[in-house]
C-alpha cells in the first residue's frame, strides 16, 4: 500500500490509538503498569511500521534509545506513542498519539491522534479553525501550570483551561476549544513536533516563547518552551512574556 507521508502519519496514529484503547480495555494491568504497557505496545508498532515504510528516513521516539544516526538525515520521523500517560491511564480524553515528520529541522508533516475523542488531526486536510470567542482561553497543565502562562493569562484576562497532554492542548486551539497554549516548563522534541506541524497547517502561530522558531532533529532534544496560538494573539502574548523578564 503506497501512501504519502501525511497519509502514513494519519494511518499510524489511528492504528496506534486503537491498539492503546485495546490494551487499556484488556483489564489485565494495574494503573501503574498500564502506562508502560501502552507506551511499549504503541511504540513497537510505530517504530517497526516507520522503518518498514520509510527505511531511508531517520527516527526519534520517546520510547527508543537515541542513537544519533538520525542527525545525518534531513527527514526524521519524531514520535510520541502516548503523550499524556497519566490521562491515558485515568481513561480521560486529553491524551494523544504524535506522529510527526521534520524536514530540515522544520515540523512539516504529521498527525495527532486523540483516540479518546475519536479524532485524528492532520496536516494534509486542514479545516477552518472556529471563530474566537470574546473572552480569551489559555490551556495550561492540569497538574503544574507554568508561572509564565498564569501571569500572561492574568495580563490578558484570559480564562485558564486545565488540560492533560501537550498534544491535546495544542489541538484544543485547532478545534476552537482554546486560543493560546503557552508552555515554559520544559518539553522534548516528541512533545511538540507533530502538534506544531498540524497547528502550522491550520494557520496558527508556532514558536518558542521568545518568538524564535521551533527547530527539530537537534543533538539535544530538550525544548524548554513553546507558544501555539491564533496568529492575531501572537504579538501580544510574546510582548507580555518578554515584559516578565524585564
Amino acid at each position: 500500500m503506497s501512501m504519502t507521508d501525511a497519509e502514513l502519519a494519519v494511518h499510524l496514529a489511528e492504528v496506534a490509538g486503537r491498539l492503546l484503547i485495546e490494551v487499556r480495555a484488556a483489564g489485565v494491568f494495574s494503573p501503574k503498569a498500564l502506562g508502560k504497557a501502552g507506551d511499549q505496545t504503541a511504540n513497537q508498532f510505530l517504530v517497526h511500521a516507520i522503518r518498514e515504510q520509510r527505511p531511508d528516513d531517520g527516527l526519534l521516539s520517546e520510547e527508543e534509545k537515541d542513537n544519533f544516526e538520525r542527525l545525518a538525515h534531513s527527514r526524521v520521523w519524531i514520535i510520541d506513542p502516548v503523550d499524556g500517560t497519566r490521562e491515558y491511564g485515568e481513561e480521560r480524553t486529553d491524551w494523544a498519539v504524535h506522529v510527526g515528520l521534520a524536514i530540515d529541522g522544520v515540523a512539516s508533516i504529521g498527525a495527532v491522534g486523540l483516540p479518546g475523542m475519536g479524532k485524528v488531526l492532520r496536516t494534509d486536510a486542514p479545516v477552518a479553525v472556529p471563530p474566537a470567542p470574546e473572552k480569551l482561553r489559555m490551556v495550561v497543565s492540569r497538574t503544574r501550570p507554568a508561572r509564565e502562562a498564569t501571569e500572561v493569562a492574568e495580563k490578558l484576562s484570559a480564562e485558564l483551561v486545565p488540560m492533560g497532554s501537550a498534544g491535546a492542548k495544542a489541538m484544543s486551539i485547532v478545534l476552537g476549544d482554546a486560543d493560546i497554549y503557552l508552555h515554559s516548563g520544559g518539553q522534548y522534541e516528541w512533545d511538540s513536533c507533530a502538534p506544531a506541524a498540524v497547528a502550522l497547517a491550520h494557520g496558527l502561530h508556532c514558536s518558542r516563547i521568545d518568538g524564535s522558531p521551533l527547530v527539530y532533529n537537534q543533538s539535544d532534544v530538550y525544548m524548554p518552551d513553546l507558544l501555539i496560538c491564533r496568529k492575531e494573539h501572537a504579538e501580544r502574548v510574546l510582548a507580555e512574556v518578554a515584559a516578565l523578564s524585564v
